[in-house]
C-alpha cells in the first residue's frame, strides 16, 4: 500500500539587528545549517550540499529507521536562505529505502521595518512510501494520521532549533566581526604617537 504524508510549518522570528545586520549573516548558509543540525548528524559535501543525517524514526512502535538526506542549501538576494532536498536514503529497513521519497523545501528571509528585523519563513516536507504487508490490515487513514504527526513532530524539532541556535549563532558572529572591524581599523588608522 502506497501513502504519502505531509507536514508544513512556518516560523516568524523578531531579531534586533547587531551591528552587522542579520541579512550579512544569512549570506552564509553553512552558518544556518549548523545552527539547525546536530554537528554529529551533518557533513559538508560540497559549497552548497550537505548530508544531514536526521535523528532516528520511530514509525507505529513497529519499524525504525534513519532517513539520511541530501540538502542543497544556498543564499538569494537580500538575505535569503534555501533548502532543497536532492536526495534521501533510508538506513535501517532496506524495503523501505527502496520504496521511499522525501521532498524537502525551504526558505527564510529577513523583513525590516522600523529598525527591526523580522525573519519569516516557511518549510515544507513530504514522504511518499510504499508500506510493507505487515501494515496493509491497518486502515490507511490510522497510517496517513500518524505519518503526518510524525513529519509535524520534525519539522517543529527544526523550528525550535532555528528559533533558538540561530539567534546564539548571529549574536556570536555578529561580536566576532565587530571584533575584527575593530582590529582591522586599529591596524590601518596611522600610529599618531609621533
Amino acid at each position: 500500500m502506497y501513502v504519502s504524508f505531509n507536514a508544513s510549518e512556518s516560523v516568524r522570528i523578531s531579531i534586533t539587528n547587531e551591528e552587522t545586520p542579520i541579512k550579512h549573516y544569512l549570506r552564509q548558509p553553512k552558518r544556518l545549517v549548523n545552527a539547525i543540525a546536530d554537528p554529529q548528524l551533518m557533513k559538508q559535501v560540497s559549497d552548497d550540499l550537505y548530508e544531514l543525517k536526521m535523528r532516528p524514526i520511530n514509525f507505529m512502535e513497529i519499524y525504525h529507521f534513519q532517513p539520511i538526506v541530501l540538502l542543497k542549501v544556498w543564499s538569494g538576494s537580500n538575505g535569503s536562505v534555501y533548502l532543497q532536498s536532492v536526495s534521501c536514503q533510508i538506513e535501517g529497513i532496506n524495503y523501505i529505502n527502496k520504496r521511499f521519497s522525501l521532498k524537502l523545501k525551504g526558505v527564510l528571509y529577513p523583513r525590516e521595518s522600523n529598525g527591526k528585523t523580522t525573519l519569516e519563513g516557511q518549510s515544507d516536507l513530504e514522504v511518499g512510501v510504499e508500506l510493507p504487508a505487515a501494515l496493509m490490515f491497518t486502515p490507511k487513514i490510522f497510517l496517513e494520521r500518524a505519518g503526518n504527526k510524525l513529519l509535524k513532530s520534525v519539522l517543529s524539532r527544526i523550528k525550535n532549533k532555528l528559533t533558538t541556535q540561530l539567534i546564539q549563532d548571529y549574536r556570536t558572529w555578529a561580536s566576532q566581526e565587530t571584533e575584527l572591524q575593530s582590529l582591522s581599523r586599529a591596524n590601518l588608522s596611522p600610529d599618531l604617537r609621533y
